[in-house]
């Protein structure tokens, strides 16, 4: 079945059984809700549209159509603003077991103007467990009219009590053709740049448009796809690794300083607190929360930045590998073909292997809470060969 360009699927690029397994559930749904599964868990790898398929089935909830894209509540539910669909995500690293209860409440209410209320979790994989149990008794029991979706990378990633209440709907990473065919048609961007971009993004459509918006961003990525040649000595490690951290740790502070100093002021305003004025009980430990938190979220954002060029790297070595051992293979960077090719002569299979583990291991140290610097600087002393 196809999919209409304004309908509320038209962004899931590649995942048609999906829509079809979504569209059936929408058409089945009776109102009386006996028919629905009040619980579903999204689940599949980064910027597969995890996010983008609950939210669009959160809106041929709603629609009388079943998806128009062209409705009231297609487009209010597709802009974030219907008042019966409400998205719970996180800056930090954490959903802590407060904010869930108050969504849990919420949830028993009737829909106000839509006919389900959906709220959909983001990042169901970074509920405390405390927060995931609050939540299990809200699926075990639900409301006739509410309808809870989870999403996460894999349903491993969720309690298993909560996965085990929910229909699983598992996304697949997109193909290049299809990102590629999504930003001529539906971002107007040049068919030679849609390739390359999709092919760079490996799949993540998110990451594709922001490659094919941002001049910036392609230079930072060709910056990255450099490090491997650029690495000659152990002072050169050094300094690679230096680079990538401070680099993570800017673009963490461009959105954490911001954020940081709206929500600063947003305390101060709910505590009635003036610049010079005195402090009420409890002003203090509401900021000292305040702050955890947000050095949370900084944290957090800065070894997310990271990862992005661990990742690249992983691709630019898979190409290094697919060139030593296949052929004629297609590359994923092929905008740095020249530098594969290089690199390729330079390094024996063998080693580009020792380069991947070294990255990987990076990849686990930094999951485990290592230092960023001297988990980038091991990892860089790797790839010098």
């Amino acid at each position: 079945m196809t999919t209409s360009t304004t309908s509320v699927w038209a962004d899931l690029v590649g995942q048609e059984p999906v829509v079809e397994t979504l569209r059936s559930a929408v058409a089945s749904a009776s109102g009386d809700g006996r028919s629905m599964t009040h619980a579903w868990l999204f689940t599949g790898p980064p910027g597969s549209g995890r996010s983008n398929a609950a939210l669009a089935f959160g809106a041929a909830l709603q629609c009388e159509r079943g998806g128009c894209g062209q409705c009231h509540s297609c487009t209010t539910a597709m802009a974030g603003s219907h008042p019966d669909i409400t998205v719970i995500t996180t800056e930090g690293l954490t959903i802590g077991v407060d904010g869930i209860r108050e969504y849990v409440r919420a949830s028993s209410l009737r829909p106000a103007l839509g006919r389900w209320q959906v709220l959909i979790v983001e990042d169901a994989d970074r509920l405390t467990d405390q927060a995931a149990a609050a939540l299990l008794k809200a699926i075990e029991e639900p409301s006739k009219h509410t309808v809870w979706m989870l999403c996460a990378p894999a349903a491993d990633d969720v309690m298993i009590t909560l996965r085990s209440r929910s229909r699983s709907v598992v996304l697949r990473t997109p193909g290049t053709a299809a990102i590629a065919r999504l930003l001529v048609e539906r971002d107007g961007v040049e068919p030679a740049m849609a390739q390359a971009v999709a092919a760079a993004s490996q799949g993540h459509i998110g990451r594709a448009r922001g490659l094919a918006r941002d001049a910036d961003a392609r230079q930072r990525r060709r910056m990255i796809l450099s490090i491997p040649l650029s690495i000659r000595g152990l002072g050169d490690c050094m300094s690679a690794a230096q680079r990538v951290s401070d680099e993570a740790t800017a673009r963490a502070a461009a959105f954490c300083d911001a954020a940081d100093e709206r929500e600063l002021a947003d305390v101060r305003q709910a505590w009635g607190v003036e610049e010079r004025g005195r402090r009420p009980p409890g002003y203090a430990g509401a900021t000292a929360t305040l702050e955890k938190d947000q050095k949370r979220r900084r944290t957090r954002l800065t070894r997310d930045a990271i990862d992005g060029v661990l990742l690249d790297l992983l691709s630019f070595c898979r190409d290094v590998l697919a060139v030593q051992c296949t052929d004629g293979a297609a590359l994923v960077n092929a905008d740095v073909a020249d530098d594969v090719h290089e690199i390729a002569r330079m390094w024996t299979p063998e080693s580009t292997i020792g380069a991947i583990d070294a990255i990987v291991e990076c990849r686990a140290a930094l999951t485990a809470n290592a230092a960023p610097l001297l988990a980038l600087e091991s990892m860089m002393i790797g790839l010098r060969r």
